[in-house]
């Protein structure tokens, strides 16, 4: 199981350079960042661009697989954002985690002044802007008219970044995990919402919607085993980061469950992910080429 670190996007260059490059020096297999305009209680402290610090981020490492957790359909459109992706992909060789959700409902919801979406309009709006950004990746020249998204003859030179981009799809739900499991190349899941469950609540939630993603996988006639899994293990009741025991024990529960990667945060010195930095050097310690292999 390949384990990688989220670190939000709220340091100035310099200190976030130094973090982007330790990740890579400790063996993590893959980092993230969050894409908000802004979040939750962490609104009015410093906050950057998504893609802009995963493109720095790709200078100062050369193998880390670099993540969004997860891209939103809240502020982005296909074209411009299949670009950046381009982009992405090329200034780091090919270690882009393309990975997009159907968008949250805070802040970021209504940022451009659009009137908020329904759960089934979010999710329909999802399949479009996957859809068409698959499209965008994979061909030269791109014209679509949907309910949510337009392109007229919208140019992608060179062609082809989609064999190199992973595209995965998160989803916590049904309708968005049958989306991941027929046109992803894997699924992404934060799990439940957990505020008001016990962790073993939280794990047999879980091991459904893992459950949802491998029967909606077969039913499109796609190998379940074929496709990455990735899961946050911070979403838990218990904060992974809390300890290296924490940590083993989730990890263990998310391999049994099948999930090929799982996801934890840069400990924040108080409030959301609060913890101690010295964690993620025990879980490096833990890991063989960015690979957790046992309890």
């Amino acid at each position: 199981m390949r384990v990688g670190v989220v670190i939000l996007p709220q340091f100035s260059w310099p200190e976030a350079r130094a973090r982007w490059a330790s990740l890579q020096e400790r063996g993590f297999a893959h980092g993230w960042t969050y894409d908000h305009l802004s979040w939750r209680d962490l609104k009015d402290e410093p906050w950057f661009g998504t893609l802009p610090t995963l493109v720095t981020a790709a200078t100062a490492t050369s193998t880390l697989r670099l993540g969004t957790w997860v891209m939103s359909p809240n502020y982005r459109h296909p074209v411009t954002t299949a670009k950046d992706l381009m982009t992405l992909d090329d200034v780091s060789g090919g270690r882009l985690i393309a990975a997009v959700g159907a968008g949250g409902t805070g802040w970021d919801a209504t940022v451009l002044g659009q009137p908020p979406l329904t759960p089934r309009q979010r999710v329909a709006r999802l399949a479009e802007f996957v859809t068409l950004t698959d499209l965008l990746l994979t061909q030269a020249d791109t014209t679509w008219d949907g309910e949510y998204f337009h392109a007229a003859q919208a140019k992608m030179i060179p062609a082809g970044s989609r064999s190199r981009i992973e595209l995965v799809v998160a989803g916590n739900g049904p309708k968005t995990i049958g989306l991941a499991a027929r046109t992803g190349d894997g699924w992404a899941t934060t799990g439940p919402e957990s505020s008001d469950l016990a962790q073993d609540q939280w794990w047999a939630r879980v091991a459904g919607l893992a459950r949802t993603f491998e029967d909606a996988a077969a039913a499109a006639g796609r190998d379940p085993a074929a496709l990455r899994r990735y899961l946050n293990l911070d979403s838990a009741p218990e904060l992974s980061v809390g300890s290296l025991d924490a940590f083993t024990d989730a990890a263990g529960r998310a391999a049994e469950l099948g999930f090929t990667d799982v996801v934890v945060h840069w400990p924040r010195p108080d409030g959301v992910y609060a913890g101690d930095d010295a964690v993620l050097d025990r879980i490096a310690a833990s890991l063989t080429g960015g690979t957790w292999t046992g309890r």
